[in-house]
Order: structure tokens, then sequence, then C-alpha cells
């Protein structure tokens, strides 16, 4: 019977939730946990020299940063460190003898191939055992990865990995790799199998390999709770239990539970990872899932739309995340469409000599709205609702660049809704150019608040008003007057986003006079 081994890899993988920054007491409470709950293989986390060491992170710069999370509890424990190829000189890298780590796993792409393996045999030569992760095995040809097997069956690795890094392997696919793998490679060389959860696949196919006639020994990847990048990965204490019970295992599941009720919940709850629909898509479509992180936390997008950009990104571009390119096609994207300008000049007509009221929905649009009423019979402004209609006073105009609230709108009011030309409709009272309307930061480029101030503004209008323009907190319940425009997103992403906005707010101070009649967070504080 095949020897079946788990390795943990919540301190490395599961830092893309978290920065890494777990903390230097809960590393040691994590790697303590582990152990007891007998895990075979503990991932400390990244060697790397692209950062400066943090001791409440799991990426170091060097290994001795690593052994006081080790050295009281992992006597009989394999503890290993992974590399992203390119990422650390060799040179840099002590004798296994002279540290706490067993073993390095390697991980690198298709391209860099040749160098990775080179790399690889003089980390074995340091006295490592070498874990060998070729990311993205989907995409590799048959060939390819024939070719792959033979060089590391030269280089006799530790263990060399079938890596499901986009989470769209099927069963048929698994089979295919595993049948090669079988043909192709020394028995004597342990396989691998890294997934991830983007199509919920992952607890299956590492149920079809535990089960499978094949007899060589077999090293699953799990982490606790699921927590890894985007849809995450294969969950501890599912595969630990289902392990006890096939294969009468020994795995402990109670301290696994502690890490999650303790410790890994509270990342969750800060910044949740595990299976969405944004995430599925880029399985489908094989690209990095931060493609879909990307198009996601824009909340602009429809998934019929995010489908339709995911099909336009270049397979040379699919496996390695390139955010420039993403930003590009997503402006591409959405600069199509028709504009209407019949109504234009009617708008102009009625902006003349009047004071300007943007009202966004944000929640001081709701507890501000008696002195928002006060402004508006004081000084009978002409009134515009940002993507979405505001229903404690008549308003004027609702302007929309964001298809998903577009949606939202009631078709009763598209009588005076301005939209902006991504938004495939001839429906409403005008479409005005998207491009046209976009600002110069990331992060806040398409923002519809400044769209509409912009577009505003080309009416020759000088001073605006706004209400409800309130920014992020960190509790996203407080962000809307509406509880349905609820956005979810991560603390850094609203942080980005408030802070684009103060800069773009700025920046058009000098051009026109802005005055907030509401409480904000964006307002720039040197902001007159």
């Amino acid at each position: 019977m095949k020897s079946i081994s788990v390795l943990d890899c919540t301190l490395r993988d599961g830092g893309y939730c978290n920065q890494w920054k777990f903390g230097k007491e809960n590393i040691l409470e994590i790697v303590t946990g582990l152990v007891s709950a007998n895990v075979d293989y503990i991932e400390c986390g990244f060697l790397t020299n692209q950062i400066s060491y943090d001791d409440n992170s799991t990426q170091y710069t060097d290994l001795t940063q690593v052994s006081h999370f080790l050295s009281r509890s992992t006597i009989d424990k394999t503890c290993l460190v992974m590399i992203n190829y390119g990422e650390y000189e060799i040179d840099l890298l002590p004798f296994a003898r002279e540290t706490h780590i067993d073993g390095i796993r390697v991980a690198f792409h298709k391209k860099d191939m040749e160098g990775a393996l080179a790399f690889c045999r003089a980390i074995k030569d340091k006295g490592y055992l070498v874990f060998l992760q070729p990311m993205v095995s989907m995409s590799y040809s048959e060939k390819e990865f024939i070719s792959l097997l033979r060089e590391v069956n030269k280089l006799r690795p530790h263990a060399f990995y079938i890596v499901d890094s986009f989470g769209m392997m099927k069963r048929k696919e698994l089979m295919h790799f595993l049948d090669l793998v079988e043909r192709n490679l020394e028995k004597d060389i342990v396989l691998g199998f890294h997934a991830h959860n983007n199509m919920q696949l992952a607890y299956s196919n590492a149920q079809y390999l535990v089960e499978s006639p094949m007899v060589r020994s077999l090293i699953i990847d799990v982490s606790i709770h699921g927590m890894g990048r985007g849809a995450g990965n294969l969950n501890a204490e599912l595969f630990l239990g289902y392990l006890n019970e096939m294969v009468k295992s020994n795995y402990s599941i109670r301290p696994i539970l502690k890490l999650m009720d303790e410790i890994i919940s509270r990342f969750y709850e800060e910044k949740p990872w595990g299976y969405s629909l944004p995430n599925y898509l880029s399985a489908i479509h094989m690209i990095h899932p931060n493609y879909a992180r990307y198009l996601n936390e824009k909340k602009t997008l429809t998934l019929e739309a995010i489908d339709d950009i995911f099909s336009m990104i270049d397979p040379e571009k699919a496996v390695q995340y390139d955010e420039k390119y993403i930003e590009k096609l997503y402006i591409a994207f959405l600069s199509g469409g028709k504009i209407r300008s019949n109504h234009l000049e009617e708008i102009s007509d009625r902006l003349k000599g009047k004071k300007v009221l943007l009202i966004a929905p944000g929640e001081s649009a709701l507890t501000g709205r008696s002195k928002i009423q006060q402004f508006i019979d004081e000084n009978n402004p002409v009134v515009f609702s940002i993507n979405h209609n505001y229903s404690y006073v008549k308003t004027d105009y609702i302007f929309v660049s964001n298809m998903r609230r577009f949606r939202q709108l009631n078709r009763t009011e598209f009588y005076k809704t301005i939209t902006t030309s991504n938004i495939p409709t001839d429906e409403t009272y005008a479409s005005v150019k998207y491009e046209h309307l976009l600002n110069t930061v990331d992060g806040v480029r398409d923002n519809a608040g400044l769209m509409a101030i912009k577009f505003i503004a080309g009416f020759g209008i000088k001073e605006f008003y706004l209400a409800g323009f309130d920014g992020f907190s960190h509790d996203v319940n407080r962000d809307f007057e509406a509880r349905d425009m609820v956005m979810l997103h991560s603390p850094e992403a609203f942080d980005r986003i408030n802070k684009g906005m103060q800069q773009v707010l700025k920046m058009f101070s000098k051009e026109f006079r802005i005055h907030f009649l509401t409480e904000s967070l964006i307002m720039p504080k040197d902001f007159l």
C-alpha cells in the first residue's frame, strides 16, 4: 500500500490572504498546533530577497529567522520553506545541517524550467530535500510534461508535484497527468499534489489520488480552513478526517479546530477567501486568479462582462499576472458602446445659473438628509444622484457608470438617467463617452462620483456641492445609505480608494470650488 503524507502550507500559501503577517506568537501557535495534529510536513513560509524582514511575517530573508518558530516544537516533523525561482540567490543559502529546515520547495513557471532545475540541483548539493513545483501543470503539453519528467529523473528530488494552480483540473485531466507520472517518473520520487479550489474540485481530486491504484508515495497539500490565495486550498480539517476514516491515519483534528477558532477565523473575517464566481471564471478561462481579484474589486462589472474580458486575454499573458495589462483590457472593454447626445443641450440649459448638488450613496446621505433638504429648499439646485436614485428628495438626474448599479435601477427612472457608454442601453435620457470622463489616478480612474463631476464640469460649472461622498470605512455596513449597495472589499482596497479620491478631489479643487455638505473620510485635510 502506498504511503500518504500531508503537507500543510497555511503559513506560506495562506499568507496571500494577510500579506504573510500572521504575528510571531500566532506563527508559533500554528506550528505547534500542526505538530500536535501529527501533520507530516510543515511549510513555514517563503524565503525571498524581495522584502525587508519583519518578525511577524512568514516571509524570510534568512533561514535563521525561521529557527525560533521550529526549535521547540518540530522534533519529528519535516519542515520546509518555498522559494519562487529567481527570488533568492543560492550563495545565500546555508548548508541544511546548519539550519532547522529540512527541505526547500521551488516553484517555477514553464519558461524558467532549465534554470530552475539547475537551481534545485545546487539546493540538493547543500543537503536539503528538494520539492519541485512546476506551476500550472495544465500549461504543459504532453510532450513538454514528459520532457520535464525526464529532467526531474536526472535531478532525483524528494518530491515532484502536479500543480493545479488555477483550480481548474478535472478528473480526466488529473488522470492523464497521473498516467504520465506513473509511466515516466522514477518510482522512488514522491508525487505531490497542490490544488486550489476555484471549481470546488480540490477535495474530490485529492480523494481520487488516495483511492487510485498507484503505489507511489503521495504528499497532498492542505491548509487550515483552506486558507490561500483566491479560492483557497484543500481544507486540512476535511482531508485529515477523510484520511483517518479511509486509510486509518493517525491525525488529530482538534488542534486544527483550535487554530481555526482562535487564529485563522480572524484572518478570514478581515479578508475572506474561498470559492467565488469570479474565481470560477478565472479557472474555466485558465488564467491567473489575480485577474479575477482585480476585476471583482472594481465592483463595476457583471459576471457576464468579466467573462467577456477574460475571453480577451492573450494566452501569453494568462499564466503570470500583469496588472497594467488587465487594466488596459478593462478600460478598452468599457470604452466601447454608443453615445446619445441629443439631450445634452437640454442639460446645459438647465444648469445655467444654477448650483449643482451631487448625492452619492454614502451613509451620510441618510443621516444628513435634513441638511440636504434644507440646502435644496434654500438654493433650488440641480440635483444629481450617483449610481442610484436618492429617495429622500426629488432628483433631477441619475448619473450611472456602473453596470451592476444600472441593473438595480427601476425602469421608470430611466427618463432622467444619464449613463456612460459602457452600459448597453438605448432607453435612458442620455449616454456619454466613458473614456472621456476617466481620471489619471489608479484605483479610482472610473469612480462614478468623480466621473460625474467631470461630466458636469464640461458644461462650464465651476462650483459643486457634495453629499454622501463618505469614502470607505473598514465596516462595510456603515458605508452606504442603501444596504443593498454594500460592497465587499479588502481594507487595503478601501484605503487605496479613499486615498485616490482625495488626490483627485484636490486636483479638481484647482479648477473649481467643491463643498462637502455631509461628513466625509475623503475630504483632503488641507482642502478649502
